[in-house]
């Protein structure tokens, strides 16, 4: 484990910053300073760490041993460099960004200290259950030669369980993670908006069970786990799925023919038409990768989705236009 008594600061307290420091509390490793911006993550940091003073980032570097740098992925590096006066050595500094390794906080390397990368693989909500949340996640962790054991201690006493992400591929892991957790949570909105505008009431309520089986089933049985008409080739269904969303578009002030929409709910009803035809082609690809169909069928529900028109017509050149307001 970490040293116990190194005291622990945390710069940016935004979901994860307020997660990992819930982490430390929750074990009794002490935190002796934060430092947050905004006045939401000044109140996040209030209830996480009561009595923990809230200071300028440099005043966090000055009094901990252990720097939890949690701001965005594209300000670690300036982040550490606006502080490069500031480290010391054989100071830890970890950040939590699964796009960048270490060579992220190379002045935190520069001046002595020792810089870690640790991300969990997790989303957060910004509330007292991401501690929970931790426990016993995966973390990709990356140090220079001989500190990842230390690595593996911090995220051992977070709750978590460390795993290598291979040099160079922390980019793809992170894009990975991304294209599963951000783009369900996208594409689970717009089928609600989609059901909303149909007339259907909870729409969380009819999802849950289906989405729950299919990621459950992606999980275990990967394409073969796949259902629905791009499954079956079914092309008939999905030029009346294209036909049903166009209205849907249209109830949300968009016309897809011509990729016009009036205001905010039309562009993202241009996105949620966009979005199926890209995916149902992407589906029927795969189902004929798979031996579930035969690429004639493929091919055809892809023209079946091309035949309603609009928006995403350039399924074939791997390119959809963008919405016109």
């Amino acid at each position: 484990m970490v040293d116990d008594a190194l005291p622990a600061g945390v710069i940016g307290f935004g979901r994860v910053g307020s997660a990992l420091a819930g982490a430390l509390v929750a074990v009794d490793h002490p935190v002796a300073a934060v430092a947050a911006r905004s006045e939401a993550s000044r109140e996040r940091a209030g209830l996480v760490l009561p009595g923990v003073p809230v200071v300028p980032a440099a005043e966090v570097v000055r009094r901990a041993g252990l720097v939890l740098l949690t701001v965005p992925d594209s300000v670690i590096a300036a982040m550490a460099e606006e502080l490069a006066a500031q480290w010391r050595p054989g100071q830890i500094v970890a950040h939590a960004s699964g796009a960048f390794g270490v060579e992220a906080l190379e002045p935190v390397s520069r001046a002595g200290g020792i810089a870690l990368a640790i991300h969990p693989a997790m989303t957060f909500t910004g509330t007292s259950l991401d501690v929970a949340r931790l426990r016993d996640v995966p973390f990709a962790v990356d140090a220079a030669p001989g500190l990842t054991p230390l690595a593996d201690a911090l995220v051992a006493e977070l709750g978590g369980r460390p795993f290598r992400v291979p040099a160079g591929a922390r980019a793809a892991y992170h894009a990975a993670l991304a294209h599963a957790a951000n783009h369900l949570v996208t594409v689970i909105t717009q089928a609600f908006d989609i059901l909303d505008q149909a007339g259907v009431d909870d729409p969380a309520g009819l999802l849950g069970p289906l989405t729950r089986a299919a990621l459950e089933g992606a999980l275990s049985q990967g394409i073969g786990a796949l259902t629905g008409p791009a499954s079956r080739g079914d092309a008939v269904t999905l030029q009346a799925h294209m036909a049903a969303l166009g209205e849907y578009a249209a109830g949300r002030g968009a016309l897809v023919g011509p990729d016009v929409a009036v205001d905010s709910a039309g562009r993202a009803a241009l996105d949620t038409v966009a979005s199926y035809r890209r995916l149902a082609a992407a589906t029927l690809r795969a189902a004929a990768r798979a031996g579930r169909i035969s690429p004639v069928q493929a091919e055809e529900g892809i023209k079946a989705l091309r035949r309603s028109g609009g928006a995403g017509q350039g399924d074939r050149a791997g390119s959809t236009p963008e919405p016109r307001a």
